[in-house]
């Protein structure tokens, strides 16, 4: 699927991670796990770069993994190996800014006026977004793509 950037800052602080370095494989395969992903892939850490590799039922799934790996502190990049089982159009991938709004967000990615769309996005994004209200500055979002 390709290399995808992440805000080292940014993101959910796991057991062993710190803005210098990504947590362990271990650590990592446990994160995806909590968030009921396939633990069947296999996660490599290099310094702050992740590789991911295996199989995934969807390019949603996919890009949930990518996603739930990319969005913790000290993660700079996840490369992806995944092989995609069912493919589908891709989302974009958006990287939340200081006074975004999901609401906001909708709107410029589905147009003036779809700014309700916004539930689309908590959809897709959960976790890591748990509350609607609280998305951080930094967090990397899956935007679908209109049905």
């Amino acid at each position: 699927m390709g290399l995808f950037s992440f805000i080292k800052e940014a993101g959910s602080k796991i057991f062993g991670s710190s803005p210098a370095k990504a947590a362990t494989s271990e650590e990592l395969q446990k994160e995806l796990a909590s968030h009921g992903l396939p633990a069947g892939v296999e996660v490599k850490v290099e310094g702050d770069k992740v590789k991911v590799s295996g199989n995934a039922v969807s390019t949603e799934e996919a890009e949930k993994i990518i996603l739930a790996l990319g969005n913790t502190t000290g993660v700079a990049s996840v490369e992806s190996e995944l092989i995609v089982n069912k493919e589908a159009p891709a989302a974009v991938f958006y990287t939340v800014k200081k006074g975004d709004t999901l609401w906001k967000i909708a709107e410029v990615h589905y147009g003036k006026g779809q700014g309700a769309k916004y539930t689309e996005i908590v959809k897709a994004n959960t976790p890591p977004v748990k509350d609607p209200d609280l998305i951080m500055p930094g967090w990397v979002l899956r935007i679908p793509p209109q049905a």
